[in-house]
């Protein structure tokens, strides 16, 4: 199954991925800095600037070293949604490709579109507030 991450929200988009992957299916999502994370940009940016631990004082605490690659954070939004300590729950995330951008140009399936005047943020921008220095 693919899946095509443009406009699509965040939360909703692992859920599905997670339950199909569960089920024995091998899941891709392409598009994956285009996904969308509703909210206010400036909150947003801030929880996971928070996440990742305070950087601007002498001795950074430590903190789970969370990660700044587009792909690589919707795959960690998707392991969240897994049994991940299980067997099952770690051969289901082995299941799950994520890609930035459209290789091969590929057909996805388009789901859970955010509504117009909602609040989203691009996890591109996230990614980049972050320090990621990509694309």
């Amino acid at each position: 199954m693919i899946y095509d991450g443009e406009n699509a929200i965040l939360g909703r988009l692992a859920t599905r991925v997670a339950k199909q992957a569960l089920n024995g299916e091998f899941v891709e999502i392409i598009n994956a800095e285009k996904i969308v994370i509703t909210g206010s940009t400036k909150t947003t940016i801030a929880e996971y600037k928070e996440r990742r631990g305070r950087r601007d004082i002498a001795k950074p605490v430590k903190s789970p070293k969370t990660p700044r690659r587009p792909d690589i954070m919707v795959r960690r939004a998707i392991r969240g949604m897994l049994p991940w300590q299980s067997q099952r729950g770690k051969d289901a995330y082995k299941r799950i490709k994520v890609y930035m951008g459209n290789f091969d140009s590929k057909e996805g399936e388009k789901i859970a579109q955010a509504r117009q005047g909602q609040k989203t943020t691009q996890v591109l921008e996230v990614c980049k507030s972050l320090g990621w220095s990509g694309l």
